[in-house]
């Protein structure tokens, strides 16, 4: 289909304006330049400037011809005449596209002009300055909440199952576990990773009070004095519940809480002593293998599996939750250290110019391909209309200037010609 009968996008409609008014202003030099002949020719004697003028308006038809028939040429055949070598772009289009492929797989996908182009970018402290605002900050920690919590809705809980019971615990089994985990438990507590999952403890366990006030009477009651009157023990379980929800919120909403800092303090000794500790070790190991040789230890992991999965979904849906809250502070830590950091950033830049320097260098030629393919499906004819809608305003220059050059050609000619005996 060509484009005349698709629907012309306002862009190319400019185009194709402007393109018929160049075309319109070249023909007009041609049709002044045989008008100004026919009338040299036939009401004068052509001495004198009447000479020049004649043979300037002779030679300006021949340059306008001759570069009409050449930008005529690669679009189409000049006057409908199937004369070889030409309708170059209908015809060659096949040709052409793989040859545009690869002058922009050779000139533009290269690996060292992408890197080059990315370390120009600064693509660190432009990407700081964009999340400086608060607004951009909320606007990606939405997005990555959104993809995150599809991604985590996704997970198939038969997935889950099998790759519980068939591969981790299996493995397990098998291993030392305990300096691992205490090598892991450090890291964790080092740089900080833990807050989230107290974060989502403080979370379910202010819901799970909230939600079960009469679970946490019946324990509380269950451990009263035989002797104590029933309004005595209602009104001391349910001073003892407002202000477990009152700690619990706390530390829940309270970063420096001293129970927060108290965990800390005993993750990392923990994580110590599963490392260098042989009784702690040993007694890690005999507990950790009891546990995994449970017959319902798969299900009870994919029960708690589901409640991680409940949890983190609604957690990463709620704006103004703390999940939502850490992901903009730390949003904005990143933000201010790309602005006021050159060297972070100058290494972050070279880390992204080196990835996009093997991407561009794997798969730039496939990404050239593109073009060739995409030529090559277009109708000849559409792919001419196409390129001269583009290019072919700027190409009826060379009409006017072959115009003006035959001219003062011809002027050259006629004077070299007097000047000779």
């Amino acid at each position: 289909m060509s484009t005349t009968e698709a629907t012309i996008s306002p862009a190319d409609l400019r185009r194709r304006r402007r393109l018929r008014n160049m075309r319109t202003l070249a023909l007009s030099l041609l049709v002044l330049a045989a008008i100004i002949y026919v009338l040299t020719q036939t009401l004068t004697d052509r001495t004198g400037l009447w000479g020049f003028v004649n043979a300037a308006a002779e030679a300006a038809m021949v340059g306008a011809m001759a570069d009409w028939f050449a930008v005529t040429a690669l679009f189409r055949h000049p006057l409908g005449l199937p004369i070889p070598h030409t309708a170059i772009i209908p015809t060659r289009k096949e040709t052409l596209g793989r040859s545009l492929a690869d002058f922009v797989a050779s000139n533009f996908l290269r690996g060292s002009v992408v890197r080059d182009k990315v370390l120009r970018a600064q693509p660190s402290r432009r990407a700081g300055e964009w999340l400086t605002p608060e607004n951009n900050r909320r606007t990606v920690a939405r997005q990555a909440a959104r993809i995150a919590g599809v991604a985590v809705e996704k997970i198939k809980d038969d997935d889950v199952a099998a790759l519980v019971n068939q591969v981790v615990l299996p493995k397990l089994a098998e291993s030392t576990k305990s300096p691992i985990l205490g090598e892991f438990l450090a890291g964790v507590v080092q740089d900080g990773a833990h807050h989230g999952l107290v974060d989502l403890a403080a979370t379910e366990l202010y819901v799970w009070l909230r939600d079960n006030p009469d679970t946490v009477s019946r324990i509380v009651q269950g451990r009263a004095p035989w002797w104590s009157p029933q309004w005595v023990n209602d009104t001391v379980t349910n001073r003892i519940h407002q202000e477990l929800l009152a700690w619990v919120a706390d530390v829940r909403d309270r970063p420096a809480h001293p129970a927060r800092a108290s965990i800390d303090k005993w993750l990392a000794k923990f994580a110590d002593d599963l490392q260098y500790d042989d009784g702690t070790r040993a007694r890690a190991e005999a507990v950790i293998n009891r546990v995994l040789a449970r017959e319902d230890l798969g299900g009870s992991v994919l029960t708690l599996w589901k409640s991680v999965q409940r949890s983190l979904t609604e957690s990463l849906a709620d704006e103004d939750g703390v999940l939502r809250a850490r992901g903009l502070a730390a949003l904005g830590d990143f933000a201010k250290r790309l602005t006021t950091d050159p060297d972070y950033a100058a290494r972050l830049d070279s880390q992204l110019a080196g990835a996009a320097d093997t991407l561009a260098t794997m798969f730039g030629p496939e990404l050239a391909t593109v073009i060739s393919d995409t030529v090559e499906r277009w109708d000849g004819k559409e792919a001419a209309e196409k390129i001269e809608l583009h290019v072919g305003p700027d190409l009826q220059f060379i009409r006017l200037n072959g115009t003006v050059v035959g001219a003062l050609v011809g002027v050259i000619i006629y004077a070299l010609t007097l000047l000779l005996p």
